[in-house]
């Protein structure tokens, strides 16, 4: 099997919130298997900046779900949703 990667959009619960620590909030959260594969930042509107995490997950877990609920769980999270997803 293969591999898949996936952009994630996560929305941070205010403009105040530090993204270097929700980077690596966010890199402690992913289950096994999963890694990251470099982050790019929008910004979104008001000194918000979204963050965009390239997820790289095995075929066989079943997709992005167990990383997006782990991501959803971090704190200084607002929302995340799944920007686009590729086969490697």
């Amino acid at each position: 099997m293969g591999k898949v990667a996936a952009k994630i959009k996560v929305m941070p619960q205010s403009p105040e919130v530090d993204l270097d620590a929700l980077q690596e909030r966010l890199e402690q959260s992913l289950p096994e298997g999963a890694k990251i594969n470099g982050f790019e930042r929008d910004d979104v509107a008001f000194g918000l900046v979204a963050l965009f995490p390239t997820v790289v997950v095995p075929d066989e877990s079943g997709g992005t779900e167990a990383v997006e609920e782990g991501f959803q769980s971090v704190d200084g999270v607002e929302s995340v949703s799944v920007d686009s997803v590729g086969r490697l």
